[in-house]
């Protein structure tokens, strides 16, 4: 049986999600590739495509969800007969989109054990093979715990072919990318993860990890992302993971998610962080109201965000704080208070710029759709975006978020700075704030901030 794991897009990164299911399923009776569509062209993966017995995408992020029909279509044009499964984070909370564009399995939470059943079922099961689809016998959403193996990233492109840390002018290091946990112990409404996981997470072993990480050295690594949603979940594992990595390659960097109470609550750890390599912590913030903060129940509020900033400054640790710029929420007022705070705070050069753009996201299943104030705001679910729309009360804030939106992505373009970025945004604020442009902070912020080679930062520009 052919098998052909399929990632759309996933952040720039070599994807996991396709090296470790290789893993599992090369333990079975059955020839596995790999195709990664966000470095390869569907012409170059044409062939093993048409061949497949079995098409399983990944879906990690919404991004490569939406992206997921159109690819299906051009799948299904070349190979009419094979079993579509799709598996992943946002598998299950768009089940029944997913069955409409021709999914006849969906694997969600812990989706390794499930995919090697499917496999085994359609090897065996007559049914499948003479057309007739029964309904899966595999969990939609799986929360076993596994015993992980080693990722498997031999039928994968390049390292160099993704995203690479900057670390000063014209100063690149291949970067690679692991998980050390998954799920998370927390239930932010906003957040993807909670529909699925629902406040569990699940330990990788740290074996299994230090030798995923030991084989992308030996591929050119020199940074490591660790895409935990929360490296602080399990505390004691990150820092004994940590330490055995600095001892086995004293000279790789990393970088890690951590949530700001957990930033808080385990401060005596950063110094370790520090210690071991971590040259960044990406934190999401999300907002410096605390009304809004409430209503995401991200258990933080603005005077501990800014206890953070304080804390990283001293211990000497880069903080990347990540937001939801437009919300229902937003105003003009508190946009413009954040770009301020962000001057204020001396970081601008650790701020993503797509992230002056984010709009909240309401997914099917989302914890905010328990707020009565939230079930009044949306639309009916759209089934093309994948999500719940939501018209913001004030159509200037609106207007606002597509202008910098396409600030943004024309400073990419021209591979702006991200200060050069920030100064078309902040003139889009107060312009939209119907103000002008305060040239002594313009001049503030431009002069005292840190170089931008300084703060380093991934080379993949979006975000989710």
């Amino acid at each position: 049986m052919n098998v052909v794991l399929i990632s759309i897009y996933e952040l720039g990164r070599q994807p996991f999600s396709l090296s470790s299911p290789a893993a599992w399923l090369k333990q079975t009776d059955c020839n596995i590739s790999c195709v990664d569509l966000a470095v390869q062209s569907f012409s170059e993966c044409r062939e093993v495509i048409s061949s497949a017995d079995v098409l399983a995408f990944s879906l990690p992020m919404h991004t490569a969800t939406r992206l997921a029909g159109g690819v299906v279509k051009k799948v299904r044009a070349v190979n009419p007969a094979a079993h579509i499964c799709f598996y992943g984070l946002y598998a299950p909370m768009n089940e029944a989109y997913l069955r409409s564009i021709g999914g006849e399995t969906i694997l969600g939470g812990e989706f390794e054990e499930g995919l090697v059943s499917l496999i085994k079922r359609l090897a065996t099961d007559v049914s499948e093979n003479s057309g007739t689809r029964p309904h899966q016998p595999e969990p939609l959403i799986s929360l076993n715990r596994q015993q992980f193996l080693v990722p498997d990233r031999t039928g994968l492109p390049p390292l160099c072919k993704y995203a690479h840390l900057q670390v000063g002018p014209g100063s690149m290091k291949l970067t690679g990318y692991t998980e050390a946990s998954r799920g998370c112990k927390h239930l932010c409404r906003h957040c993807p993860i909670v529909p699925v996981y629902k406040g569990a997470f699940r330990v990788v072993q740290r074996d299994v990890v230090l030798d995923d990480i030991r084989r992308q050295v030996a591929a050119g690594a020199r940074h490591i992302t660790f895409g935990d949603p929360d490296f602080f979940n399990g505390p004691t594992h990150a820092a004994t993971l940590v330490e055995a990595l600095h001892g086995a390659f004293p000279d790789l960097t990393y970088d890690v998610t951590i949530k700001v109470e957990h930033l808080l609550k385990h401060r005596e750890l950063l110094p370790r962080l520090r210690d071991t390599g971590c040259l960044f912590v990406t934190s999401a913030v999300e907002s410096i109201d605390d009304h809004v903060l409430q209503i995401y129940e991200k258990n933080h509020t603005r005077r501990d965000f800014l206890e953070c900033v304080e804390m990283f400054h001293e211990i000497g640790l880069q903080m990347q704080p990540t937001f939801v710029v437009f919300s229902p929420w937003t105003t003009l007022k508190s946009y413009l208070e954040l770009l301020h705070l962000l001057v204020e705070l001396d970081l601008v050069d650790n701020v993503s710029p797509v992230q002056y753009a984010i709009r909240l996201l309401i997914p099917d299943a989302s914890r905010l759709l328990e707020l009565e104030e939230v079930q009044k705001l949306v639309g009916e679910f759209d089934q093309q975006s994948l999500m719940y729309p939501w018209v913001h009360a004030d159509p200037r804030v609106d207007e606002l978020q597509l202008n910098v939106m396409a600030a943004v992505q024309k400073g990419q373009s021209l591979h702006e700075s991200r200060r050069q970025i920030f100064q078309r945004v902040w003139d889009l604020a107060h312009q939209a704030y119907h103000d002008s442009v305060s040239e002594h902070l313009k001049i503030a912020w431009s002069d005292h901030a840190p170089p931008r080679a300084s703060v380093p930062f991934l080379t993949e520009p979006w975000y989710c």
